[in-house]
């Protein structure tokens, strides 16, 4: 650890130490860094690999913070061709991304404290392994996050959407083949206005069981790009969102 990441621990420490003489509970050093990020998570999105994770908010002795500045990831990349692999070992984990908390890159999204990064950079057959570190200003890592790996495959083919704009609502229509291998699990739908970039976070928390979803909460006046991705079981128990669909606009109708 750097000699400011000490000073700062030395200074916390002093700070919970009673100053009257009477004798509190003792907080260690180590107690005061960053908590690890939390529901961490690897999915195949597409070609891509979808992580998620939750910023800490608590020091490792469960006071709250707010002086996260970022987080440092790790990714470890194994082909599909080593076998026994350690899971706990990150001797071959390597800094894969430094993300700074106030200038987020443009394949990372912020959703209240959690980020959504998609990992482009992946080829099928190889087993992908993320660790993440979070840091403080002065540069004082916190503890690492547990491991999350996902197995990248062929990417599995995209839905077709369709739309219908009414005056109270947006119809949409879902059309998709049945999954070569595993099992169809629903749908995720995901909704942009047309300025905005792709977001990575879908309109709903558990995947869409039908093919039909009613978008009854739009804002009026405001244009619509909507796109789906189905979601498929695999046979090894993986959840992997198929590549994206096409995008279809749509908006709340005027009366008639």
């Amino acid at each position: 650890m750097m000699v400011s990441g000490r000073s700062v621990l030395l200074a916390a420490l002093l700070l919970v130490t009673p100053a009257c003489g009477k004798k509190g509970p003792l907080i260690y050093p180590d107690m005061l860094l960053l908590a690890a990020p939390a529901a961490v998570t690897v999915q195949q999105s597409g070609a891509a690999v979808k992580l998620q994770f939750a910023l800490p908010e608590k020091d490792r002795a469960g006071r709250p913070l707010r002086d996260v500045a970022g987080v440092k990831i790790s990714r470890r990349v194994t082909d599909a061709v080593k076998k026994d692999l350690c899971q706990s070992c990150m001797a071959d984990f390597r800094l894969f991304r430094t993300l700074y908390l106030d200038h987020l890159p443009t394949d990372t999204q912020r959703f209240g404290n959690r980020l959504v990064l998609l990992d482009g950079d992946v080829t099928a057959g190889n087993l992908y392994s993320y660790s993440i570190v979070p840091f403080t200003a002065d540069g004082v890592d916190g503890a690492s996050s547990s491991t999350a790996s996902a197995r990248v495959a062929a990417p599995l083919p995209a839905p077709v959407l369709k739309v219908e704009s009414l005056p109270t609502e947006v119809k949409l229509q879902i059309y998709s083949q049945p999954p070569r291998s595993g099992q169809l699990l629903g749908y995720n739908l995901y909704r942009r206005s047309v300025t905005a970039a792709r977001s990575y976070q879908p309109l709903n928390r558990e995947p869409l069981k039908g093919s039909e979803y009613v978008d009854a909460a739009p804002e009026r006046g405001v244009q619509y790009r909507y796109s789906a991705r189905a979601v498929i079981v695999s046979e090894s128990g993986d959840m992997i969102e198929s590549a994206e669909s096409n995008e279809v606009d749509g908006m709340l109708k005027d009366d008639e």
